[in-house]
């Protein structure tokens, strides 16, 4: 127990080091707009590093600020949610030239500049919005949310009962039309692909032409050794599995330990209460017949941009199975589905998110909700994938060269204003 202080107290400095670090370099440029350009694009660019260094953990970038209007976060499929950040910093940052220089011009100039480029910004998104077709294809998911508490998800008295939930909103006033049927994260307790009891149990639920897509823990054996992962299976009407991904971007010190082996003997009790799933090669496009072929990022892995899909071999759509349970009723599921949405803007992509509990949607390519079922609501929804499930990007395409690209020209640019005399 006396560690879980100074865990988070260490997080906590860690994660500071990506502001402290920018404004300690940015002093050293004396001139108000050389200190100006550098910071901002120094946060940026630092922001970027904090996706990928120890794995990374890119949660609640600056730019989902602007996730509160679906047009102000138009602009990501340009520049990803990394360029929404750096017109953050720069648009909320100006009146800095006025708290310095305090004068009646200067509040009319900067804030005048800022609020115009807020206005750019929604319209420009806006335009955008305005070619987005509401057309609707055949394909018809329903979305299953059970919104099982997390005290009660892997409850050993309660996986029977948490199991038939999910079967009973599955099959409920089921349409024929319905292509797939969509559960969370780890959806299933029991491993269906060799359970062969619990694998009759869901074959009611399955559609006659279609098929259940599960979250699910899958157990194999790797050289003779037994492994574990984290993924989602697909299983056809007749309850044989036909295709699944595993997780390939796993949570450290939830789905497994950094370095478990070299950790000290009194830390193995603490260590041996999280188990270690074996990661996934990565993004992958699967197939199935009668469906458009899709990819998927469980949960976690929604949060990184440009590492989603499979850019050589891009799907038509994402599953995006989740389980934001952890969260509780609290902002944690709303940062969670909004990283969701910025992530189907700069693909370009629909994304199907389909939770435990927490908010299930289906997103459209351009960050719409074309439907959803809220925090803590149980039932089931159906929906239709858009006719145009997706579309270029330049970010797509392009990924983070375009935002660092920028950010070494403004840095560029701060220190040839600061050595010019």
């Amino acid at each position: 127990m006396f560690l879980y202080p100074i865990i988070f107290i260490s997080c906590g400095a860690f994660f500071a080091l990506f502001i402290a670090v920018p404004a300690w370099l940015s002093r050293y440029l004396k001139k108000p707009l050389c200190t100006y350009l550098s910071f901002c694009a120094l946060i940026v660019i630092f922001e970027w590093i904090r996706s990928f260094i120890l794995t990374g953990f890119p949660w609640n970038l600056w730019g989902t600020v602007f996730a509160f209007s679906t047009s102000f976060i138009q602009l990501s499929a340009f520049g990803g949610t990394y360029l929404l950040s750096l017109l953050a910093l720069l648009i909320f940052g100006a009146p800095f030239f006025w708290i310095i220089s305090p004068s009646k011009t200067r509040f009319i100039s900067t804030f005048g500049i800022s609020f115009l480029s807020l206005f750019i910004i929604f319209y420009a998104g806006q335009i955008r919005l305005d070619k987005e077709s509401n057309e609707k294809s055949t394909t018809i998911i329903r979305f299953v949310q059970p919104s099982i508490p997390q005290t009660l998800k892997w409850n050993p008295t309660s996986l029977e009962q948490n199991f038939d939930t999910h079967i009973n909103l599955s099959k409920q006033d089921i349409p024929k039309e319905i292509s797939a049927i969509l559960w969370g994260e780890t959806a299933s307790p029991f491993p269906l692909d060799f359970d062969e009891e619990h694998n009759q149990k869901i074959r009611q639920a399955i559609p006659e032409k279609g098929y259940l897509i599960t979250g699910m823990v899958r157990y194999y054996t790797h050289k003779g050794y037994p492994k574990a992962a984290n993924s989602l299976m697909a299983f056809d009407s007749h309850g044989n599995p036909v295709a699944y991904y595993d997780k390939s971007h796993l949570v450290p010190f939830g789905e497994y330990i950094p370095l478990r082996r070299w950790l000290p003997n009194w830390l193995r009790p603490l260590a041996n209460t999280i188990g270690t799933f074996t990661p996934g090669p990565g993004p992958q496009k699967i197939e199935l017949q009668n469906l458009p072929s899709f990819g998927v990022a469980i949960c976690y892995e929604a949060i990184f941009p440009h590492k989603i899909l499979d850019q050589t071999n891009r799907p038509e759509w994402i599953i995006n199975p989740t389980n934001d349970g952890w969260y509780g009723d609290s902002f944690g599921p709303h940062q969670h589905f909004t990283a969701t949405r910025l992530r189907a803007v700069e693909e370009g992509i629909t994304i199907a998110r389909i939770a435990n509990n927490g908010i299930s949607a289906l997103i459209s390519p351009y960050g719409t909700i074309i439907g959803q079922l809220t925090l803590n609501q149980a039932g089931f929804i159906d929906l239709s994938l858009p006719v145009k499930t997706s579309l270029s990007t330049t970010y797509s395409r392009y990924g983070n060269a375009i935002i660092l690209n920028i950010c070494i020209f403004l840095l560029a640019l701060a220190l040839l204003f600061h050595f010019k005399p």
